[in-house]
């Protein structure tokens, strides 16, 4: 049973106003980019750091919205939950996959028989009854 109090799920004008902010500051280093790059003297290196520079940003704007909160709140949990699984070791998964492949290959074999015996039945001996 889940005890953690339910957030409401509606978004308040704050919200929407910073997401918008964000997405105008995404939008100016993607413009600034390619507004740069006209004139050839700015290096694309320092333009992309720019883009980087501006998605920071914008991530660091949105990450004080509710919706960056519930995302925080669910990779700090997933986080949590990838701690608890017991991972297999080097061992195990290869001789797993050996498994795999051993029986990937053999019913590749017998479907491939299959096919080959009712090949043979149908254009061999049907066929050549009915003619």
């Amino acid at each position: 049973m889940n005890t953690k109090a339910e957030q409401p799920k509606g978004t308040n004008a704050a919200d929407v106003g910073k997401l918008v902010l964000a997405l105008l500051v995404l939008a100016a280093g993607i413009f600034a980019y390619s507004w740069f790059g006209r004139d050839g003297n700015i290096s694309s290196s320092v333009r992309l750091l720019g883009v980087l520079a501006a998605l920071v940003i914008a991530l660091g704007i949105a990450a004080f919205t509710a919706v960056g909160r519930r995302v925080r709140n669910f990779i700090t949990e997933s986080q949590f939950e990838m701690r608890k699984v017991v991972w297999p070791t080097k061992d195990e998964t290869i001789k797993t996959t050996g498994i795999i492949i051993a029986v990937v290959v053999l019913l590749s074999l017998l479907l491939g028989a299959i096919d080959l015996i009712l090949k043979s039945v149908i254009l061999d001996w049907l066929l050549k009854l009915g003619s």
